[in-house]
């Protein structure tokens, strides 16, 4: 096995990197992004991190080799971001990913290509509280939703052609995040976890009355490992399209939640500030979905929410006294 994972600087791209090394079954791991990622602390000498700018055709002619046997396409400029400045959000998520899949398909027909989506793809439901499926049109209410169902279809089409071997798995909101604060509209949902149990104050830029389709890291990892070993045969339906599962929060929920864990005087920590166009794209998301797709594949079922705030101070720790 020949795996590259592209964005691998970024949070699900190093807990991915290092679920790898410890399953030990690669000949072969590149680790790449627009800066060098670090080496997980359990690298090995079958390890490589490398700095590639992929809207670059030479960067691309480089790293998509015909030894490569998986490619996990992480990379992009999330949703926030991709809003404010368009152009960049057409550059890394749109054409970045075209000269890749195109790249590979002249290069190494039928390569395994595991591209991480979004459920941003999808515009408001029918009605409050709809389970969508991946029946369900989509119609993007961002330019980063739109940007990443462009890509969807061409992997989708170049799939159906044999020419690659396309699992388009699309995302929830994954949190707990730790670090810093990202370029995601979502980012507040792990900010206002993450930054209260630090002891520092965090802003929440959107109602309490509005639901979100969230995921645990662990659990989308595993499913990002389940999505490469599936068997071709398995999407006998001839899309390539899978919403993976999570759960359906409210921002009471997660507050109410934060209160559990931290105390009051976590909660104490959250100042709401209303953002109009934050809260306008993560009210264009649905937040509840049918997963039967998802679990006859055989993906894994997240946790609730106070597990995954567990494992996440089991993972990262707290400041909090």
């Amino acid at each position: 096995m020949d795996v590259l994972v592209t964005g691998a600087g970024g949070f699900i791209g190093s807990v991915l990197a290092e679920t790898l090394l410890r399953e030990n079954k690669a000949s072969s791991i590149t680790l790449a992004d627009v800066v060098e990622p670090a080496a997980p602390a359990s690298s090995k000498p079958t390890l490589r991190c490398v700095k590639a700018d992929l809207t670059s055709q030479k960067a691309c002619d480089s790293l998509l080799t015909k030894e490569l046997t998986h490619v996990f396409l992480l990379h992009g400029i999330m949703s926030g971001a991709a809003e404010a400045d368009l152009e960049l959000g057409i550059k890394v998520n749109l054409d970045a990913t075209r000269k890749i899949l195109d790249t590979l398909r002249r290069v190494n027909l039928g390569v395994k290509v595991i591209f991480t989506s979004t459920t941003a793809v999808y515009g408001p439901p029918p009605s409050p509280g709809y389970p969508l499926t991946e029946a369900n049109a989509p119609s993007p209410g961002s330019s980063y939703g739109a940007q990443k169902l462009i890509s969807e279809i061409l992997l989708n089409d170049y799939s159906r052609r044999g020419l690659l071997d396309g699992r388009i798995v699309r995302l929830p909101t994954v949190l707990v995040r730790p670090g810093k604060p990202t370029g995601a509209a979502s980012s507040f949902a792990s900010g206002i976890f993450r930054e209260p149990l630090n002891g520092e104050k965090s802003v929440l830029p959107v109602s309490k009355d509005l639901s979100v389709w969230i995921c645990s890291p662990r659990t989308v990892v595993k499913n990002l490992i389940h999505a490469r070993d599936l068997a071709t045969e398995a999407f006998r339906d001839g899309s390539r399209v899978v919403n993976l599962p999570g759960i359906t929060v409210s921002i009471h929920e997660m507050l109410a939640a934060l209160k559990a864990t931290g105390g009051k005087a976590a909660l104490d920590l959250i100042e709401e500030k209303r953002d109009g166009p934050t809260e306008k794209i993560v009210e264009s998301w649905p937040a509840k979905y049918d997963t039967a797709k998802a679990r006859r594949l055989g993906f894994v079922e997240d946790g609730t929410l106070a597990n995954t705030l567990k494992e996440y101070i089991e993972d990262y720790g707290t400041r909090m006294r």
